[in-house]
């Protein structure tokens, strides 16, 4: 199975995975990318510079597979507000 990296850039910063996951395809790593995301902002709260964050998942050489931004994460979450009462 590949491995996959979830490496989190905010700004000009860029928080490395060292470890990454195995699994099957691209496709269950954008859905773990999503859910990572989705714990990020139920912890933190969807602070100004989370929502500029992306996760670059890249492969095992190192290519960006896909980037999934934070607030794309919330388009599927109507009930979920991204300002903070």
């Amino acid at each position: 199975m590949p491995r996959y990296f979830f490496n989190t850039r905010i700004g000009d910063e860029l928080i490395a995975d060292p470890d990454g996951e195995e699994l099957r395809n691209a496709d269950r790593a954008w859905q773990v990318a999503r859910q990572m995301i989705l714990e990020v902002l139920k912890s933190e709260g969807a602070q100004p510079a989370l929502m500029e964050a992306v996760i670059e998942v890249t492969d095992a050489d190192g290519e960006i597979v896909l980037e999934f931004p934070f607030t794309e994460a919330l388009l599927d979450m109507p009930d979920v507000s991204v300002t903070r009462h």
